[in-house]
């Protein structure tokens, strides 16, 4: 079976156990699609809420022992039943998701961490349960892991999400680091526009200031953000350890994963500004070694 992927990590690969490749499957196909509904296509945001909605209530067939329609929905019903997976996370993913259409501003650190606890965090919840692993300071763990996944991915985003008119960065930090809304528009635009407009939002910044100065500004502030997103991926550290086996070789693979994305990231500041950071050979090279090694 190739390895496929969520994000940037591995899921569902070689690593992992038979048994579990396909429960882990259907249930990223079910965070992926309904993601995909949240942000892909033309659709308009009524429309999005709505699609959104079957699959609430597809989760209200399977909690109340009925089939649902054909499909993903059988599939998930089918793990969830087999597996006692918890239904719960299933909810947050879509409660998640339903936010991406409405809420496109993170006013603090608390509100983005509120948004990974229910975009991010269930996922690791329902792997956890997969792996009937139930200790309450290894769950601690896979939230610490999914949430700093999902921190990074905001950190590689930040064109990509500004593109579609969302910023995950918080704007009281921002604002605090002199950049603002605006400082973020006027460093995605043309390189040679030299001074931006007053944000009449949240962080406002003065009247033309330099790119100059927002490039300079944006260099700590990026910092700040990938030093902490490191100590939260650096906690969850352990959980490779304490899962045995495969299940504790991919985990591993996904933390030194994130590591070398927060690597890339803190030795060039601005790339995120420009494209979306990612993965080469060499570091599929060195995930494998570390993996294997334990480091």
């Amino acid at each position: 079976m190739p390895v496929k992927h969520y994000e940037n990590f591995p899921v569902a690969s070689f690593a992992l156990p038979a048994h579990l490749r396909r429960p882990v499957e259907t249930i990223y196909a079910f965070a992926r699609s309904a993601d995909d509904i949240a942000d892909e296509g033309d659709a308009n945001a009524q429309q999005r809420l709505a699609d959104l909605h079957r699959y609430q209530d597809a989760l209200d067939v399977i909690e109340n022992g009925k089939t649902p329609e054909p499909g993903l929905f059988v599939d998930v019903a089918q793990i969830i039943h087999k597996h006692a997976l918890p239904i719960q996370p299933f909810r947050d993913l879509i409660s998640a998701f339903k936010q991406d259409v409405s809420q496109t501003r993170y006013a603090s650190f608390g509100e983005v961490m509120d948004y990974c606890r229910r975009s991010a965090n269930p996922v690791g919840r329902l792997l956890m349960a997969l792996y009937q692993d139930t200790d309450p300071r290894h769950l601690a763990y896979a939230d610490s892991l999914c949430s700093s996944l999902q921190l990074i991915n905001f950190l590689q985003d930040v064109q990509i999400d500004f593109q579609k008119d969302r910023i995950y960065l918080p704007l009281d930090e921002l604002s605090q680091a002199g950049i603002g809304e605006a400082g973020i528009k006027a460093l995605l635009a043309t390189p040679g526009k030299q001074a931006v407009a007053a944000d009449a939002g949240f962080g406002g910044i003065a009247i033309g200031t330099p790119r100059s100065t927002l490039e300079a500004r944006w260099q700590p502030f990026m910092l700040a953000q990938i030093e902490r997103t490191r100590k939260m991926l650096q906690a969850a550290a352990p959980l490779g350890l304490v899962l045995q086996g495969r299940i504790g070789f991919e985990t591993r693979m996904i933390i030194v994963g994130g590591e070398r994305i927060l690597r890339k990231l803190y030795l060039d500041p601005p790339a995120s500004l420009s494209r979306r950071v990612k993965l080469n050979a060499w570091d599929w090279a060195v995930m494998v070694t570390r993996a294997l090694l334990k480091k």
